[in-house]
Order: structure tokens, then sequence, then C-alpha cells
């Protein structure tokens, strides 16, 4: 049971990282990524995964598990936010 979810978990994540290939491969405007791009947003995608999978397995009850859940997914919004467009504006801004 354990590593299915943990197979999933990582799963959801490479699907979400094979977006913006697939859309690059189909010309789609707007989507310029490079190998440092796919990189970058794998280690936060398959890190969270990693961690909300630790998560799971650390805390019992549920309301700990969705605390820490929404947490770790809170702080990759941020710092995908932060990559994405600069919204604190450190030199890490894709801006």
């Amino acid at each position: 049971m354990k590593n299915t979810r943990l197979i999933i978990i990582l799963g959801i994540a490479a699907v979400i990282l094979s977006v913006p290939f697939f859309a690059m491969q189909l010309g789609a405007e707007g989507v310029d990524w490079d190998i440092r791009d796919f990189v970058i947003i794998g280690i936060l995608l398959f890190g969270s995964g990693l961690a909300i999978e630790f998560a799971l397995r650390k805390f019992s009850s549920l309301k700990s598990r969705l605390i820490a859940c929404a947490l770790i997914l809170f702080g990759l919004f941020l710092i995908w936010a932060e990559l994405a467009v600069g919204i604190f504006g450190t030199p890490f801004a894709g801006s």
C-alpha cells in the first residue's frame, strides 16, 4: 500500500512535468523551456511528492496529514510562482 501510494504521487509529478514538454512539441506559443527549467521543476515536483509521502507516513491523524500536505503544497506554489514571475523580487525570479 505504501509503495503504491509513492508510485502514484511520483507518477502525478511526472505527468505534470510532461505537460510543458508536450506543449513545446506541439509548438504552443509561450512555452519556451530549456533543460534547466525541466530539472528545477522536476526537483520541486518530485521533492514535494517525496515530502508529502513522508508526511503521510509520519503523521497518523487526518488533521495532521492535511495540515502537513497543505503546507508542503503552499511552499511548492510559492517557490513556483517566484521562479515563474518573481512575486518577491529575489534574484532567482524568472521575470
